[in-house]
């Protein structure tokens, strides 16, 4: 108990690019640049599917939510790094680190169970076509989705009481540029091994049960692909799914190698780099990987346009 007498944190301080000092502006145009892209990007994808009846389908308003989810995700994080570029103190108070932290945890969760979902919602599709509209009904897919918010809300909340429960009486230097669960982890005075378990069990949870529930869709939504006759409809049936499998391999990729790895082997450096791929570049990607690669989706976008640039009196 010997950290007792010591100060208390009241604030952190980010270090996530301070070894990048002379590139800081270069980084926050290009970020800059990348964030309003994405933000453009989402909205419009966004829009075209309220707008436009015929995406009114379930895989289109999985899309609409991810996408809603992708815009939140980003703003909560990349504001704040932005700023952080520009001045010479980067800091964020106790509090405000733990909203950020139960934030994007509580994004981040959803959209690995939203994955889930959006897998399950392919292999109704392919594998059982003439009861799509019945076990997809909009009430399906509200109910979906609400089960995915449910579940990272759960995970976020309890892992960021664990965290902030813990004493940080010692050095208040973040080695990250948002407040992620490891590095903040790592500034506590005293952590108990169950409180680490806990984490790691949290996001075992998160990671690898919808990513299992994903592989089982794909599973049978191979061994239904294989079925089909035709050439051409094999590569129909499959290119539904190849958007959906790149988000999903991107996105567990990323997640496992950051929160799934032994402690001995976690590297500021590495971390850093990775977490500015998917809090800056996947959100980027996704719905560009969704849309652009979707014709359905491009006719909506050009009706959309026409309507827009010649209004209907």
């Amino acid at each position: 108990m010997g950290w007792v007498n010591e100060t208390l944190v009241r604030e952190f301080v980010f270090l996530g690019f301070s070894s990048l000092a002379r590139l800081q502006q270069l980084l926050f145009a290009v970020f800059l640049l990348v964030y309003l892209f994405t933000l453009g990007t989402n909205v419009i994808i966004i829009s075209t599917i309220v707008l436009d009846r015929a995406l009114h389908t379930p895989m289109y308003f999985f899309l609409c939510v991810l996408s809603c989810f992708e815009t939140c995700y980003t703003f909560i994080i990349v504001p704040k790094m932005l700023v952080d570029l520009l001045v010479q103190k980067k800091t964020i108070s106790f509090l405000g680190c733990a909203i950020q932290m139960f934030s994007f945890l509580f994004l981040g969760c959803s959209h690995s169970f939203l994955l889930a979902a959006m897998g399950y919602d392919r292999y109704v599709a392919i594998c059982d076509p003439l009861h799509y509209t019945v076990l997809m009904g909009h009430g399906v897919c509200v109910g979906l989705v609400a089960a995915a918010c449910a579940c990272g809300f759960t995970v976020s909340l309890v892992t960021t009481s664990l965290v902030f429960h813990l004493p940080f009486h010692s050095s208040n230097q973040l080695h990250h540029f948002f407040c992620d669960v490891s590095p903040v982890l790592k500034l506590a005075s005293h952590h108990s091994h169950l409180s680490q378990l806990v984490i790691f069990v949290l996001g075992v949870f998160v990671l690898v049960i919808p990513l299992l529930l994903i592989l089982v869709s794909y599973i049978r939504i191979i061994s239904a692909i294989l079925k089909i006759p035709s050439s051409v409809g094999r590569h129909k049936a499959f290119s539904t799914c190849a958007s959906h499998l790149i988000v999903v391999t991107v996105h567990y990729g990323c997640a496992s190698f950051i929160y799934l790895r032994p402690k001995s082997n976690y590297s500021s450096s590495q971390d850093t780099l990775i977490s500015v791929s998917y809090t800056i570049l996947t959100p980027l990607f996704n719905p560009m990987i969704y849309s652009l690669r979707n014709k359905e989706f491009k006719s909506a976008l050009r009706r959309a346009m026409v309507q827009t640039s010649y209004p209907v009196n």
